[in-house]
């Protein structure tokens, strides 16, 4: 009898290792696709902020512009000068992101 009672024993124990394996890989693949979700979302966020920057500095190279005291004739040359530093500037950002 007392072999019948080990060997339940044992049943028993092969059946919670079991469960405990289980119990692990299920783990293991939502870690991963918590990671995998991650690494989107950092890239979402840094895509943002490279948006973010970008406006806000179009938004202060408008301040400037608008607080510059300029005749008409020089008003068109200076936008257009402004508007390719704004170029120039997405062009370093976007080389920066990469």
């Amino acid at each position: 009898m007392p072999s019948e009672k080990l060997y339940r024993e044992f049943q028993n124990l092969e059946r919670k290792i079991q469960l405990v394996l289980n119990e692990n890989k299920r783990l293991k693949d939502e870690l991963n696709h918590a990671r995998d979700e991650n690494g989107i979302l950092k890239e979402k966020m840094k895509t943002h902020e490279s948006s973010l920057n970008s406006f806000q500095n179009k938004m202060n190279i408008n301040k400037l512009a608008n607080n510059m005291v300029v005749s008409e004739g020089d008003s068109v040359q200076l936008k257009e000068t402004i508007e390719g530093y704004i170029k120039e500037i997405d062009k370093c950002i976007a080389h920066l992101a990469e």
